[in-house]
């Protein structure tokens, strides 16, 4: 057990470290090419920032892939499956869309098509849904023209799901790092605790998803640096799906089952069972708060009679701005409840018979529902108690300041400083070290654009 963990630890900083390294120089060439499109209305960060992280993350997945196929617990998954090469072939084709886009903002509907292409890459390089293990029925095979739209319209979903949730710094990254974590845990007992050889490529593809993701974050976290853009948001996605689609539909039911009716007692069979269906649980419960972000912006739009496509500032993590979260507790909040919906369900196809697992979810499902609605609960200090209490409990005031010969400008609190978005109209670079020094302290001038 020792040596595969080894082997997939070193892919997974081979692909971090090589992601960090690329991700300076790939700032500056965002930068000296333009790839810094204006702050637009639904844009939260105040600097224009450059995008096309995207390139170092496929460069990450590049090294990461070339790594694993020179080591000896790894290199059998290139020789058995040709999975790893639909991977990379979908990747780079999904990766060039994402770098058009982000230079050039292509239209959505020539993403849509160029998502379902490089789906279908994927699909005939072997990399399908071949049969669904449906509860009370069995495996259920398919036919290729019902693989083909199944595998497409869940590479299609993840992808968009993933993008949409791009919108904090580090939000995207993160959540998909804590999914991907999860489903590697996942995809590692399946194949190494039950010898289901066909789960050693979702393994892998989880491995170095997490280090593409891990590699990209400290540039990314707030504020972030350099932005993932749709050639990273669209490239982690699609890596995630094909891990899905991997131990989805490769993975013989049959098998698994056979080898869990060697495990003992006819009641422990029955609970070691639940791996067979989790399959269907453990790809959707990875990217449920992408999913559920998609479908209610799907809603809110259509029911505006606006396209699905139109971009709005009614995500879920706009929402816990409004409320009154700052950034950073925002993304931490989205972090928290894609960890505990995640890593809820693997414990829960561990030890599915332990009725403490359904009580721990459900009280840390309660410390999150506090947590969500803190700001409503946040107690604000009499204005004589204020000079003795942290900012956060003095009331939100704006402190009038004039300057001599030109109009007087406003002053905001920290706290409300980082809590409000900014909609445009900031000139420089976040975190310019191309073109100079970050400033330590924010530019706090009202400026002509509307906050």
């Amino acid at each position: 057990m020792g040596q595969p963990v080894r082997e997939y630890l070193l892919t997974l900083c081979v692909t971090a470290a090589v992601t960090y390294l690329l991700t300076g120089p790939v700032r500056k060439f965002a930068i000296a090419t333009g790839a810094m499109p204006e702050i637009r209305a639904r844009d939260v960060h105040r600097e224009p920032t450059p995008r096309l992280g995207g390139i170092a993350m496929f460069g990450g997945l590049c090294a990461g892939l070339l790594v694993a196929d020179h080591l000896d617990s790894l290199n059998g998954v290139f020789e058995r499956s040709n999975e790893p090469r639909a991977l990379l072939s979908g990747a780079a084709l999904i990766w060039i869309i994402g770098v058009l886009d982000d230079k050039f903002e292509i239209d959505a509907l020539i993403k849509l098509g160029g998502q379902m292409i490089a789906a279908g890459v994927m699909v005939v390089q072997g990399l399908t849904i071949l049969w669904l293990p449906i509860p009370g029925v069995g495996a259920v095979s398919l036919t290729s023209w019902q693989g083909t739209l199944l595998t497409v319209a869940l590479v299609v979903i993840t992808i968009n799901a993933v993008n949409f949730v791009d919108g904090l710094d580090g939000l995207a990254a993160g959540m998909v790092c804590i999914a991907a974590a999860a489903f590697f845990m996942y995809a590692y007992r399946i194949w190494f605790g039950y010898g289901i050889e066909a789960a050693a490529p979702a393994t892998l593809f989880a491995a170095i998803l997490m280090g593409m993701c891990l590699g990209f974050l400290p540039h990314n976290m707030h504020p972030a640096r350099i932005f993932m853009g749709d050639s990273g948001s669209m490239l982690i996605g699609l890596v995630l799906a094909a891990g899905a689609i991997s131990i989805t539909g490769q993975v013989d039911p049959d098998a698994l089952r056979m080898n869990l009716s060697l495990s003992g007692s006819e009641r422990e069979a029955t609970h070691a069972m639940l791996p067979v269906f989790i399959p269907l649980l453990m790809p959707l419960t990875i990217i449920a708060i992408p999913m559920a972000d998609l479908v209610l912006a799907i809603v809110r739009r259509t029911w505006k009679g606006q396209s699905p496509f139109a971009a709005d500032r009614g995500h879920l993590h706009h929402r816990l701005l409004e409320i009154g979260h700052s950034h950073s507790r925002a993304v931490l909040i989205m972090y928290f409840w894609a960890a505990l919906i995640a890593f809820g369900t693997l414990a829960y196809s561990v030890h599915s018979a332990s009725m403490w697992i359904v009580f721990v979810i459900v009280a840390l499902s309660a410390v999150g529902l506090v947590l969500l609605l803190l700001p409503r609960f946040t107690p604000r200090a009499p204005r004589w108690a204020e000079a003795f209490v942290p900012p956060r409990y003095r009331r939100r005031t704006r402190l009038a300041t004039a300057a001599a010969g030109a109009e007087g400008t406003e002053e905001w609190d920290e706290a409300e400083e980082e809590r409000t978005p900014v909609g445009a109209g900031v000139s420089g670079v976040n975190g310019a070290t191309a073109i100079g020094p970050r400033s330590r302290f924010p530019d706090r001038r009202k400026t002509g654009a509307s906050r």
